[in-house]
């Protein structure tokens, strides 16, 4: 009888962690701030524009149209790092 107790209160602590993790999942969510669509917009729009430039860094052989390619990507990264 005495191992049917323990099963018990083994099966209780699990439940109680189990509760305890769950709270403080909720916390967790309820911590984070929502997500801002307009910066997500933003962002989207810019990595298309980052990824369009980049492919047609790949393809482009004239020398001065890849140099400004490349500004143009670098003024996207500074873009994406300040939203």
């Amino acid at each position: 009888m005495g191992d049917a107790g323990e099963v018990l209160v083994d099966a209780e602590d699990r439940l109680q962690e189990r509760l305890a993790e769950r709270e403080q999942e909720k916390e967790r969510r309820n911590n984070t701030p929502p997500p801002n669509p307009a910066r997500q917009r933003k962002l989207t729009s810019l990595a298309l524009a980052k990824a369009e430039l980049q492919n047609q860094a790949e393809l482009t052989q004239n020398p001065l149209r890849r140099k400004q390619i490349e500004q143009a990507l670098a003024d996207l990264n500074r873009r994406i790092a300040e939203v």
